[in-house]
């Protein structure tokens, strides 16, 4: 076997930290040749700089502004958003932009378009991520999923940076939690109601 190094020493080969070439690990993507005695990860110089070469070809070239609505009576200002975002990203000299817009709760983590965005985030696709606020993208979590962008190249960039008092913040995140857990309540009761009528008419069949 080829003379091998340890994880600080492919961590520092790469620059990164040793808990990135940890993550890589977990993710199939870098792939220790070995282990010690003592489970320690070993690499080759070769492997990490076969891996260097392999990142710098995913080169993020695509600049997206993702607008986020709640529900269908909302669309007015899906529109307002992209107009926002438009005069933004000239602002910004920004060429090419990409828009996504999709109707759907920022609790929702299966929106299929959030979850085509982030895939594409996962492989190194997307430059830059626009936003009008954080809340567009989702609704708690925000700090993550940006640390989860930067580290795939991904800069997240948001127009309106305010941000509200710590009690205004609980009152919509609490007001957003309430919201969510009545839509299931709704929905469960109508399902109860739809069992109630099918037992019904199991029980009491038409002559």
């Amino acid at each position: 076997m080829k003379s091998t190094i340890s994880t600080g020493k492919a961590a520092k080969l790469l620059g990164v930290t040793v808990k990135t070439v940890q993550r890589w690990e977990r993710e199939g993507r870098l792939i220790p040749v070995a282990r010690t005695d003592s489970n320690r990860r070993l690499y080759t110089e070769e492997q990490i700089q076969e891996f260097l070469g392999l990142q710098s070809s995913q080169i993020p070239t695509r600049h997206v502004a993702y607008c986020r609505v709640s529900s269908a009576a909302q669309r007015p200002d899906l529109a307002h958003q992209r107009r926002v975002l438009e005069e933004f990203s000239v602002a910004k000299g920004l060429a090419n932009v990409e828009f996504i817009e999709e109707v759907g709760g920022g609790l929702n983590f299966k929106r299929k378009r959030f979850l085509a965005l982030m895939d594409a985030v996962g492989r190194r696709e997307i430059k830059t991520l626009i936003l009008a606020h954080r809340d567009r993208l989702t609704r708690f979590g925000f700090d993550w999923f940006e640390h989860y962008a930067n580290t795939h190249g991904c800069e997240i960039l948001v127009l309106n940076q305010e941000r509200l008092s710590p009690e205004q913040e609980m009152v919509q995140d609490l007001m957003t939690i309430v919201h969510c857990f009545s839509s299931r309540l709704d929905g469960l009761r109508n399902y109860r109601q739809q069992l109630k009528e099918a037992l019904d008419n199991e029980s009491h069949p038409n002559p």
